[in-house]
């Protein structure tokens, strides 16, 4: 049946309309690499993105053992964000991170509420609740440091369709929405969707069923929050992003960058920075990529949705 969340004919635009988002692009190294040997090297490969921080705002999280060793040694205006942190500050919370200790480091970011983190690593360990979740972004924003938030759904709930993946997506945002309504620069907030099926498998959404669920959490964001927030909160997208497929996905509207994984890891990094800036500045060679994969997703809505 034809989607009822938006119509076809505003799915698809060359160059995307995004209301003067900026783009923004990071990599999470999780726990990588094993061998601080290889840190310079994974640095370097960040370098070239310096010269688009004007167009796109570009982000790191390495590892937490490594990010006291290499913060300073990334380009002037490439922020290093910590993976996570803990909800209150400093004092006695063995093994957590404060936002406090972040701040006096210079530190301008922080990424909270990975799916790994939410009960995907398969451990008998409790999950960060949705609840822990709100805290722990209060707390980041009253700090200073803007957020990097992670929501996604599993496979079993992806295959029931997008009602389901946007019920699963609304349970993880449901409790920022006070905070989010407060909130008067929306950049400080960059919402990181990330089907936890895709994550590390290889296995990429297709640019629809990217651009039909950053538009729906976009839609219920202007519904439960407000207009102005829609319009202006950055939404990336995770899972599997890489250069090979950065530029299809760039073309979505409703796509505001990527949170990459593996291949954040690779020299290709900036090749997935330059796709997307090259979409948003309406480049030939982004507005061709975009053309091109909108022929190619148009056609299979068509027969798909007729």
């Amino acid at each position: 049946p034809r989607s009822t969340l938006f119509p076809y004919t505003t799915l698809f635009r060359s160059p995307p309309v995004t209301m003067g988002r900026k783009p923004i692009v990071g990599g999470n190294w999780k726990c990588n690499p094993a061998e601080t040997a290889k840190l310079d090297e994974l640095v370097a490969n960040f370098a070239p993105c310096a010269e688009l921080l004007d167009k796109c705002d570009v982000y790191v999280c390495p590892s937490n053992l490594h990010v006291g060793m290499i913060y300073q040694k990334f380009a002037p205006g490439i922020m290093v964000a910590p993976q996570n942190c803990n909800f209150k500050g400093c004092g006695a919370y063995t093994g957590e991170m404060a936002v406090d200790q972040m701040k006096d480091m210079g530190l301008k970011c922080c990424l909270i509420g990975h799916s790994e983190r939410r009960g995907e690593f398969g451990l008998p360990t409790p999950k960060e609740s949705n609840e822990l979740m709100a805290t722990k972004l209060a707390y980041i924003l009253e700090k200073g440091l803007m957020c990097v938030f992670c929501i996604g759904e599993p496979l079993p709930i992806r295959e029931k369709g997008i009602d389901a993946v946007l019920a699963e997506c609304v349970s993880q945002l449901k409790d920022i929405v006070p905070i989010l309504k407060a909130l008067e620069d929306k950049s400080r907030v960059v919402i990181a969707y990330e089907p936890v099926w895709a994550i590390g498998t290889g296995v990429t959404a297709s640019p629809e069923q990217a651009q039909e669920t950053h538009k729906a959490i976009r839609d219920w964001i202007a519904a439960n929050v407000d207009q102005k927030t829609a319009d202006e909160i950055r939404i990336q997208y995770g899972g599997s992003a890489n250069a090979g497929n950065a530029g299809a996905l760039s073309a979505m509207p409703d796509i505001d960058g990527f949170l990459v994984g593996g291949a954040s890891l690779q020299p290709e990094f900036p090749e997935i920075v330059k796709a997307i800036v090259a979409a948003r500045s309406g480049s030939a060679e982004g507005v061709s990529s975009g053309r091109s994969e909108e022929r190619r997703v148009g056609k299979e809505c068509r027969s798909r949705w007729s």
